[in-house]
């Protein structure tokens, strides 16, 4: 197959970037266009201002104005989709998260763990493209007009890369994709249907929400921080906040938890959790959801910080709360530059009255995945907290996202996901 594709052609020095591979091309960057008006999503072939070619992409309006998809001259054909996705795929069996024929994994049983992540944008080389895989259906999501463009091509690469074993693909893009595109995009499947909303992860049931839930329907990178909730929670007494659908509740259940209380500021969530229990730990009075904003609940109860009393309910109260162990993973405070100092603030202000609350030798997980927060400052934020609240912390655990989530290392963008796991006298 043969492309008439149509020239980005970029300012002087600014092909740096290219040469070290990163796989985006900023606005700012580009001198003028060749070869007619461009429309979104199109193919477009970058050259630098010499005339010499560059890389292949998706053209979009916005800052990211161009997502590479290749830095070889080769078509961008049905051949081109299957090849990445079959690397994508090789990698997820490497890993042990999905089957490889009749092998089984040594790291997971595979057949105790039918979620996962297929695809992880520019870490799969595929920049603008989620794809998650929940039993045999799997859940496409674009994140840039190129790849809803061709989303028909890809679910035709993916049935062919995915064999049998697929039996639905539900595209999921109305709220990924910028509206200001006037795409008229709309959910719905692709290919096959489901109506088996179940699926396992390592050895647990989850409740599926792929028409209606957040991302693609579960949060797949807490997998393997999930499975540390759980080796920590025997005997502990736990608060999830920001809950969604139960995922850290869950596995602190199985890992024998006194008491594990859940709470979200959605009613909806909260019925997915009590739906996730049910599918588990069916009668078990452990657990107990709220529906209530996470700082609202934190301000109810009585501190264990040097700080002093606390009001609660109007009154005075010299009582302790009964948490342990704590998780905190909320919702991207970020996600983009312009909102960090406020993120920042919010982070600190949230772990600071967590560090207030918790039990003294207590456990604190503790996570932001805004991508426009790093590491350094992610970290700067939970310290300052520890040191508001007048708190002995240690680190004992530094975490990210898991390896089906995978970081293209000439772009370091991709490491979205920041963890903490820290031991509060």
């Amino acid at each position: 197959m043969h492309y008439e594709l149509k020239n980005i052609i970029l300012r002087k020095g600014k092909e740096e970037s290219l040469g070290r591979f990163h796989p985006w091309i900023f606005s700012g960057a580009i001198h003028h266009t060749e070869g007619g008006k461009l429309e979104e999503g199109d193919l477009v072939e970058v050259l630098a201002s010499d005339g010499r070619f560059l890389a292949i992409g998706h053209w979009q309006v916005g800052s990211i104005a161009v997502r590479v998809l290749t830095f070889k001259k080769q078509p961008i054909d049905q051949a081109f989709w299957q090849k990445r996705l079959a690397a994508a795929l090789d990698v997820r069996r490497a890993i042990g998260v999905a089957q490889m024929g009749n092998v089984q994994s040594s790291i997971f049983n595979v057949q105790c763990n039918d979620i996962y992540r297929l695809v992880h944008g520019e870490g799969d080389n595929l920049p603008g493209l989620v794809i998650d895989v929940y039993g045999s259906t799997a859940v496409m999501q674009a994140h840039s007009v190129g790849m809803h463009v061709c989303r028909k091509e890809l679910a035709q690469a993916l049935k062919e890369v995915m064999g049998e074993s697929l039996q639905a693909i539900y595209y999921k893009s109305e709220t990924t994709l910028p509206f200001k595109a006037q795409l008229g995009q709309e959910n719905g499947f692709l290919y096959g249907e489901s109506h088996d909303d179940v699926a396992k992860e390592n050895g647990l049931k989850f409740h599926i929400d792929w028409l209606k839930g957040q991302k693609t329907g579960f949060f797949v990178d807490q997998r393997d921080n999930r499975a540390l909730v759980e080796h920590y929670a025997k005997g502990r007494k736990v608060l999830n906040m920001f809950c969604y659908t139960g995922g850290f509740s869950v596995y602190a259940m199985r890992g024998g938890a006194e008491l594990v209380h859940s709470v979200d500021s959605s009613a909806k969530a909260v019925e997915l959790v009590d739906a996730n229990m049910e599918l588990n730990f069916p009668g078990d009075t452990r657990h107990e959801a709220f529906a209530e904003d996470a700082f609202k609940f934190m301000e109810q109860a009585p501190s264990n910080s040097p700080r002093g009393e606390e009001m609660v309910n109007g009154k005075r109260s010299n009582g302790k709360w009964p948490y342990n162990l704590i998780i905190l993973d909320p919702p991207a405070f970020a996600k983009h530059k312009d909102a960090l100092h406020n993120a920042l603030r919010g982070y600190t202000k949230l772990n600071c009255k967590a560090f207030e609350k918790i039990q003294p030798g207590g456990i604190l997980f503790t996570f932001s995945c805004s991508q426009a927060v790093n590491k350094d400052q992610f970290r700067m934020a939970v310290f300052t907290a520890a040191a508001m609240a007048k708190r002995k912390v240690r680190i004992l655990h530094q975490l990210h996202q898991p390896a089906d989530h995978p970081i293209n290392i000439y772009h370091p963008e991709g490491e979205y996901l920041k963890g903490l796991v820290l031991y509060v006298e």
